[in-house]
């Protein structure tokens, strides 16, 4: 399995994804693709899609040789696992809060003996191949990608700690809500906004890890 997008997460390189909300024809992987994207994320939280799409998504991804981060609707176990089961990369995890939610939600991710994940192997996460549950566990542990994304005053406070942690690969600006937790919704360019974000690139920047956001423009992108 292709671990080259998470091997270059941390290091001071621009990658660019694409966020699906409506399209996901059979072609969306190689359309991706060819439009130069490093990586696509599959939004479960605010759309109509399911665990389902999402597994034919990866598919389609994974034939293009893409890697897939599935933002799910909750933190739970249950979405957390499944989403992965059905054969994502990654997992991108609304409103992460405090180092508490951060440490569940990789615990939730890994399996033994970084987590306690459920054993569920040689389904869609091991693209339908059976191993030794050690090796297994081994490379999917390493494949997995985590993106919690910071999207309220108290992530933000929390976002050294969070970035700290082993396991967590990147912390995802939700630029909307978090201005409206600031009390300056939609005001991205306020001070307050951009001395919030830049709060969460230092603590990605101290602990190797990755920051991102989803950019309205180029100029946001860079």
């Amino acid at each position: 399995m292709n671990t080259a997008f998470k091997d270059s997460l941390g290091k001071p390189t621009l990658k660019v994804g694409a966020f699906l909300v409506e399209f996901v024809s059979p072609g969306i992987g190689e359309i991706c693709k060819v439009a130069g994207c490093d990586f696509a994320t599959l939004d479960l939280e605010h759309t109509g899609f399911t665990f389902e799409t999402a597994k034919s998504v990866a598919k389609y991804m994974h034939a293009a040789d893409l890697p897939l981060i599935v933002r799910i609707p909750s933190r739970e176990y249950h979405d957390i696992s499944r989403a992965l089961d059905v054969g994502a990369d990654g997992v991108m995890l609304p409103m992460v809060s405090s180092i508490e939610e951060a440490r569940h939600i990789v615990k939730s991710a890994k399996y033994f003996p970084e987590g306690m994940r459920g054993v569920a192997v040689g389904l869609a996460q091991d693209r339908f191949r059976s191993s030794p549950l050690p090796e297994a566990f081994r490379n999917n542990n390493r494949r997995t990608i985590l993106a919690l994304q910071i999207e309220n005053t108290a992530g933000v406070e929390a976002a050294d700690a969070i970035a700290a942690l082993e396991g967590v690969d990147i912390l995802w600006v939700g630029h909307w809500d978090l201005s409206v937790s600031l009390g300056i919704p939609g005001q991205l360019d306020h001070p307050e906004f951009k001395r919030a974000i830049e709060r969460v690139n230092m603590a990605c920047r101290k602990h190797g890890k990755s920051m991102a956001r989803v950019a309205n423009s180029v100029e946001e992108s860079i």
